[in-house]
């Protein structure tokens, strides 16, 4: 019984040598896996953007697992009541770029458009959902400057908010608010005779830079200097042969231009107008009609975070003097087809501001700017007395 035994030990290869075959079997493959990749067609290679677009799929409480299995202080980042991520699911997910607990992420994929609706809603105002978020239209440089007839009822007031009362504080001189406009040409239906696309309203002054002219007006009123930016950037582009989607990257040294000249400024809006319809865009307060208001975040933005607590701030305060102006604060789909950034990275307070759509008259978004120049003159105003405490 001793014989087979022993014959077994020794003819066992030494565990050195073992050791040795495992190691240069691992430098062969490693030299294979290097040749496969530089050779094959860069149609065929892994890109940095398909690594990403893989790890965008797990879970954040997934990696923060990984890293608790080498280091326990990272467990304590996680909620008690986390649960340890499914393994198949996060498989599934990376293989496949679809959520078994989201169907949008599977439409998405498979119906032509369906994707604008994989988006994250940070928080959700009256009547917002997945199927009305804002709509960015693009439409050719040559027809946003094309000549088109414009019109304003002049019969029309509404009246501005009074005149800062004596003793209440101003910023004096200081100029501490931005305001300009990327698409400066987007226009208003109601106000263009003719005109029924969406993409086609667009006008080179009857247009959403006389909101932003609201919106500053009434700022003063609330003793809030600020700047009013009359950059004509759809111009610009013209001019250095750039394309509409361009209008951000055409904008940028303008913003840029405008902190390097004015120390003071503490905030900063975009104003545009969404090209959704008026039952998306339209709210009734009082008996009168309002322009709804929405708070976008550049979701490609590495730093969004202040950006999203200025909003949520401006949202909730919005609620309660104003209940159901707000859209809510919204990110636009990252990543291709959108800029995803929108020069929000240029300051922590910088926000892209959408008053109304393509269905809003003049009127009505003159309420919603007079309505938001108090809202952020109460959270201005409030924010200074806490500083000088």
């Amino acid at each position: 019984m001793l014989g087979p035994h022993r014959f077994k030990r020794e003819n066992r290869l030494p565990q050195y040598v073992k050791k040795s075959v495992l190691y240069v079997a691992s430098v062969i493959i490693l030299f294979l896996f290097i040749g496969i990749f530089t050779t094959i067609s860069p149609a065929f290679r892994l890109s940095s953007n398909t690594l990403t677009n893989w790890t965008s799929e797990i879970e954040s409480s997934t990696f923060m697992y990984l890293l608790g299995m080498e280091n326990r202080i990272f467990m304590k980042g996680l909620p008690p009541e986390t649960e340890l991520p499914n393994l198949s699911s996060t498989l599934f997910q990376i293989a496949t770029s679809i959520r078994p607990d989201d169907p949008r992420s599977l439409l998405g994929n498979e119906l032509p458009g369906f994707s604008i609706y994989d988006s994250e809603i940070f928080i959700a105002g009256e009547g917002t959902n997945y199927t009305n978020l804002p709509v960015e239209s693009s439409p050719p440089l040559e027809e946003v400057l094309k000549d088109r007839e414009a019109v304003i009822d002049e019969e029309v007031e509404v009246e501005t908010p009074e005149d800062t009362p004596e003793g209440a504080p101003t910023t004096g001189d200081r100029e501490v608010v931005f305001i300009y406009n990327t698409h400066n040409y987007e226009s208003f239906l109601p106000h263009l005779p003719g005109v029924t696309n969406p993409n086609l309203a667009q006008h080179s002054e009857v247009n959403v830079t006389l909101v932003s002219e609201r919106l500053s007006s009434a700022l003063e009123k609330y003793g809030i200097g600020n700047k009013l930016d009359d950059t004509d950037n759809m111009k610009l582009l013209e001019q250095n042969n750039m394309e509409y989607w361009q209008s951000y990257t055409s904008i940028r040294g303008t913003v840029q231009e405008a902190f390097a000249n004015n120390q003071d400024i503490q905030y900063i809006f975009d104003i545009h107008r969404d090209s959704l319809r008026r039952e998306a865009t339209t709210k009734e307060i009082d008996g009168e009609a309002y322009a709804k208001i929405a708070f976008v975040i550049g979701g490609d933005n590495e730093n969004y975070e202040k950006n999203l607590e200025f909003a949520s701030r401006l949202h909730k305060l919005m609620q309660e003097k104003y209940p159901g102006l707000s859209r809510g604060v919204l990110p636009p789909k990252k990543g291709a087809g959108t800029d995803g950034v929108f020069n929000q990275d240029l300051h922590e307070n910088a926000l892209t501001v959408e008053i109304g759509g393509i269905d809003n008259k003049l009127e009505e978004l003159y309420r919603s700017a007079d309505a938001l120049a108090e809202v952020f003159s109460e959270l201005y105003w409030d924010a200074e007395k806490v500083s000088s405490e």
